[in-house]
C-alpha cells in the first residue's frame, strides 16, 4: 500500500493498489488524525471505478460527509470554503489512465495535504 501515497496525493491501480477496503481504511485514519472536526466535502470524477471509492469514502464519515458528487476537483476546494467545511475529499487519478484512481484531500480552507502527510499519519497512529 506504501506505492499508493504520492508527494501531492494518493494514486493507483483499481482494484489491485487502490480499492474500497483500501479507501476505507484511509479515509477512517483521515477522519481521526488529519481531519478537522465537522463536515467534509466528498466528490467524484468521471471514471467507472469513482463512484465504488466514493461510496466507500461516505460509508466511512456517514452524517459528516457533504455529498458532492460529479465535480471536479476545483469546485469540490470552491465547495469546502463556501460552505466552511473541516476539509474535502475527491475521488480522482487526475490525468493518469483510466485504470487509476485516487484521492486528493484538503484541510480547512481547501489547503491540500499530501499523500506523503496522510503516510506519515497512518503509521504514527
Amino acid at each position: 500500500m506504501r506505492d499508493i501515497f504520492g508527494a501531492y496525493d494518493i494514486r493507483g491501480r483499481y482494484p489491485g493498489e487502490i480499492n474500497e477496503v483500501i479507501t476505507q481504511k484511509i479515509i477512517s485514519g483521515l477522519s481521526r488524525e488529519i481531519l478537522e472536526k465537522g463536515k467534509i466535502v466528498v466528490g467524484h470524477d468521471a471514471r467507472k471505478s469513482s463512484p465504488a471509492l466514493y461510496r466507500a469514502c461516505l460509508k466511512v464519515l456517514g452524517s459528516r460527509a457533504i455529498r458532492a458528487g460529479m465535480i471536479t476537483t476545483p469546485m469540490l476546494y470552491f465547495l469546502v470554503n463556501k460552505l466552511k467545511a473541516g476539509g474535502g475529499i475527491m475521488v480522482t487519478a487526475s490525468h493518469n489512465p483510466k485504470e487509476w484512481n485516487g484521492l486528493k484531500v484538503a484541510g480547512p480552507k481547501a489547503v491540500p495535504i499530501s499523500g506523503d502527510e496522510i503516510e506519515q499519519a497512518l503509521t504514527n497512529n
